[in-house]
């Protein structure tokens, strides 16, 4: 079965859960992960998404989409909900490009733009990030970019890219890696 997903669909947590401290864990059953297993028939990469103020430029989340032997994102400390996208502490199963079509819209309107990062990667870096955040557990608030930084720079190829808090300096170490493509969206709402 596939959802139709639209900006309704998604559930966005209350501002008060952005001062939480600690992660609530999620865990989506086995069906509902089989259920949406998406392959894709391109080249295995990873690519970042970095949401930026689009007054300021100053970044304000990081998402990782993994295509490995399945396509999902990694979404430390994300708000992005849709029906066919379960999740499995802040990996979210299921990620067609219809999803990310989402996903980039729902963090894109006038305050908000997202800088999309792309680089193929050969299949067992990605499937040795997918291996990475299916392991990392759910993350608090305010822990997107150090989790996936972390998680690249155990990844061959990712020197350039160091540990960071900071969603600007995520993109721009991983705009230091061999093959990297650079594209934004911008929406109004």
């Amino acid at each position: 079965m596939t959802a139709t997903l639209t900006r309704r669909a998604f559930v966005v947590g209350a501002p008060l859960a952005l001062a939480a401290c600690s992660a609530e864990p999620v865990w989506a059953p086995d069906s509902a992960i089989n259920a949406a297993v998406y392959r894709s028939n391109g080249p295995s990469a990873l690519t970042l998404f970095t949401v930026k103020n689009t007054s300021s430029g100053n970044g304000a989340h990081s998402g990782l989409l993994i295509d490995a032997e399945q396509r999902v994102l990694f979404d430390p400390a994300g708000s992005f909900k849709a029906t066919s996208t379960p999740e499995r502490n802040d990996v979210l199963f299921g990620f067609s490009p219809a999803a990310e079509r989402a996903y980039i819209s729902f963090h894109a309107r006038s305050e908000f733009f997202v800088v999309i990062q792309k680089v193929t990667v050969s299949p067992a870096v990605a499937n040795q990030s997918l291996r990475l955040a299916l392991a990392n557990g759910a993350e608090p608030k305010a822990h997107c970019s150090r989790s996936i930084s972390g998680l690249l720079t155990q990844l061959p190829g990712f020197d350039a890219v160091g540990s960071s808090w900071f969603p600007n300096n995520l993109s721009d170490d991983f705009a230091a890696v061999a093959g990297v493509t650079t594209r934004e969206v911008r929406e109004q709402d």
